[in-house]
């Protein structure tokens, strides 16, 4: 079974989709109809950008959202997925591609997302770290050792990669006491603020509403989500994940796993970068992966 797979945010690279712009008349409507809903062209930052335009959150995120999805609608009839998911921002490139949204509003709720974050990142210093060789419960343990600063698991990203989110003091704090508990390597990631904790709540509650009021329809397969990890088809169940995503942990892991369970042995990814296959080729080396870009 075909599972379609939709990177998030540090997958772009200046250049991302021009080849799509260039060579199919279908992607370069696409394109251009971002541009006219964005009221920037975002193509200009996308194919002769500097890395500096495209690591504005802003920026990075409706980017990444276009080169997912414009890729999936170039591919007709050759896009029949059996389920699919994204990471973070992905799942909105995966709903998407699933016909649970538009591509109007799908790209809309992404610049809000964006601004949204963008927001939250300013109003508390914070970033995120990477976590590499400590078992998951682990990682739990000792950030809930650190009550007096935000520090919680963001991402669970394979086996013995986790990326944690937080206050700069409470990310530094467990960093070190995760370099002592055994940890190959507890890296600060170069990133605008905490997401997937509690520090982006004005984001999600900002978010909340503008997801309310847009029209989710049934999916054509189902869609994994962060959150839970689980197979999702009612439009209902999807908003309430959605909203929840924000301020909870990307549970990737999980989300393979559970895929691969449910009859998936091919995994494409459709976006900028590799980053997800080598993440699902380290929770199964059996499955297939392949990706487009």
């Amino acid at each position: 079974m075909k599972a379609y797979v939709f990177p998030g945010q540090g997958a772009q690279f200046v250049g991302m989709g021009k080849d799509l712009y260039d060579n199919n008349p279908m992607a370069k409507d696409l394109f251009e109809k971002a541009n006219e809903i964005l009221g920037f062209r975002i193509t200009d930052l996308m194919f002769a950008g500097t890395d500096e335009d495209l690591k504005q959150t802003k920026v990075t995120q409706p980017a990444i959202f276009l080169h997912s999805v414009i890729l999936a609608k170039t591919l007709g009839e050759e896009f029949r997925p059996d389920m699919t998911a994204g990471h973070s921002l992905g799942e909105f490139s995966a709903l998407v591609a699933a016909g649970a949204l538009s591509f109007e509003d799908g790209l809309q709720l992404v610049y809000k997302r964006a601004l949204a974050m963008q927001k939250a990142c300013e109003l508390t210093p914070s970033t995120m770290a990477a976590v590499l060789g400590l078992p998951d419960a682990k990682v739990e343990e000792i950030c809930a050792e650190i009550t007096d600063e935000v520090v919680v698991p963001a991402n669970y990203n394979c086996p013995g990669q986790i990326v944690i989110s937080g206050s700069i003091a409470g990310i530094d704090q467990a960093c070190e006491k995760l370099l002592v508990a055994g940890a190959k390597r507890a890296l600060k990631l170069k990133v605008g603020g905490a997401f997937h904790s509690p520090l982006m709540e004005p984001a999600r509650a900002e978010l909340a509403e503008a997801i309310e009021n847009t029209t989710f329809n049934q999916p054509v397969c189902p869609v994994y989500q962060n959150v839970n990890a689980k197979p999702e088809t009612d439009p209902a169940t999807i908003k309430a994940n959605l909203v929840a995503q924000l301020t909870a942990p990307v549970r990737w892991t999980q989300t393979v796993e559970n895929m691969i369970a449910g009859g998936a042995d091919h995994f494409i990814e459709l976006g900028p970068g590799n980053v997800l296959q080598g993440l699902v080729k380290k929770v199964n080396k059996e499955v297939t992966t392949e990706g487009k870009q």
